[in-house]
This record gives structure tokens, sequence and C-alpha cells, in this order.
């Protein structure tokens, strides 16, 4: 089975909002209820176990229009 960088999952949140679950349905959509997912220092992760670790990563940031939304914050995404 082909593993999704978490990168890919950062720049699919650029310019959109999301609440924990409206990011975990979007991520399904896009890459399947199935899909596995790995970042520079963890890998064979589902869809919620990467948004914990991203969430515990600081990737994230409050979205301006909405307090209950989050949105990525485009200064932590690692460009390799």
């Amino acid at each position: 089975m082909l593993s999704v960088h978490g990168h890919e999952v950062l720049h699919m949140m650029d310019g959109n909002n999301y609440t924990e679950s409206s990011l975990l349905q979007a991520i399904e959509q896009r890459f399947g209820k199935d899909a596995k997912f790995h970042t520079c220092s963890k890998s064979d992760m589902n869809a919620q176990q990467l948004i914990n670790f991203l969430k515990e990563r600081g990737k994230f940031k409050p979205a301006v229009s909405n307090e209950t939304k989050f949105t990525v914050d485009t200064k932590k995404i690692c460009n390799h």
C-alpha cells in the first residue's frame, strides 16, 4: 500500500478551515479511508493518528474567521 507524506495533507489544508472531524473527513475523501501516512520522523499512521501527530507538532493555527476551526500554519511546513 502506498503511503502519503503528511506534507500533502498540510498543503491540502492551505486556504481552508477545519474542525478535527471535518479534516478527518476531507483526508479520507481525498486519500481514501484505508490510506496510510508518514512524515519525516514517523510512519504507518492512519488519518486520525496523522492529525494527532501534526497537532502535537504545532502544525495548525486557529482560523481567523472562526475560533472553533483551525488551518495549517504554512510557516511550519518543511520544504524538502
